[in-house]
């Protein structure tokens, strides 16, 4: 069947339609929001194709003939049709949910403040966000994204994008304003901990073997078991923490942290966006790994990371 030539305007057929419901072209016209000439343009045009009238033009009234009762039928339950279709694809696309799985920092501190964009343009997705510091299973089916550290590659999954990072000391502005000029190795500040069981994280005695310096005898004035927590004390001006660039980026972009010196250590293991091995690679799956790989692209090419003011004391 060649259903474009076989098939007229669907302008047309939807103007006919509501011509037999309404039993006036100028109420058809009015529920169609176009003009009552347009509609008379569309039938007459109709009437041309299929050789023969549609519509009996009375003073006042127009009655559609018996033909064109016979197609008006077939055309109400093709339009329902394609309504109840259309409904039911968008009804499934709000159903779809798309669970991503990430460390509680990650999750936290990157991917969170980043979600309004990808909500924003797919607001009919729904986001469910498992945050965890233990690995994540991908082969149990609880997630259809993960970000995992480490060096892939995975046996339980395939990765799409990975992003390296580097570990530097940050602090609030008004901190750093504080601070003395001078030699930051042996000078005095409250220094902030976190207390990982993780073998990856990085505290601040690794950290200073990691640059090849001593580090200065003392005790930390804060610790926390969880990074978020560290950062948000740092933000809040009650010492100097260790900042992960890809965890830290955006707070000081907007200025509520500040990167001491220019000492960094960049750590072997990797940010990896992942998928399961047996993936649903369609639909949302599809557009919610997309923005996820590109996000992540986009961090590892950004690493420019900017210093409050002019004082150096690193």
């Amino acid at each position: 069947m060649q259903f474009r030539k076989n098939i007229p305007s669907l302008t047309a057929l939807v103007a006919v339609e509501a011509v037999i419901r309404r039993r006036s072209f100028t109420a058809a016209a009015q529920e169609l929001n176009v003009t009552q000439a347009a509609v008379s343009r569309q039938i007459a045009a109709l009437e041309k194709d299929f050789g023969t009238i549609l519509f009996v033009r009375g003073h006042r009234s127009i009655e559609p003939t018996a033909a064109c009762l016979a197609l008006g039928n077939i055309l109400t339950d093709s339009f329902a049709r394609m309504a109840e279709g259309v409904d039911a694809l968008r009804s499934s696309r709000e159903n779809e949910v798309v669970t991503i799985g990430a460390s509680l920092a990650f999750s936290a501190l990157w991917l969170l403040p980043r979600l309004g964009e990808f909500r924003q343009s797919y607001p009919d997705v729904q986001i469910r966000v498992i945050s965890q510091d233990s690995r994540i299973n991908l082969d149990g089916g609880e997630v259809d994204i993960a970000v995992r550290y480490g060096l892939p590659p995975f046996g339980d999954g395939t990765v799409l994008a990975s992003c390296g990072d580097a570990i530097f000391p940050i602090c609030s502005p008004d901190y750093f304003r504080r601070l003395p000029e001078g030699d930051f190795w042996n000078s005095s500040y409250d220094q902030i901990e976190t207390d990982q069981p993780d073998k990856t994280w990085y505290s601040w005695h690794d950290w200073f073997a990691g640059v090849g310096h001593p580090m200065a005898s003392r005790r930390p004035s804060l610790r926390f078991s969880h990074y978020t927590e560290t950062i948000a004390a740092a933000r809040a001006g009650q010492g100097v923490a260790l900042g992960w660039s890809t965890l830290v980026d955006a707070f000081i972009k907007d200025g509520t942290l500040v990167r001491i010196g220019h000492a960094a250590v960049v750590p072997p293991g990797l940010y990896n966006v992942m998928v399961p091995l047996k993936a649903r690679r369609k639909g949302v799956w599809d557009l919610a790994a997309g923005w996820m790989t590109g996000a992540l692209h986009d961090q590892a090419l950004v690493e420019e990371v900017h210093t409050f003011g002019s004082k150096s004391i690193g």
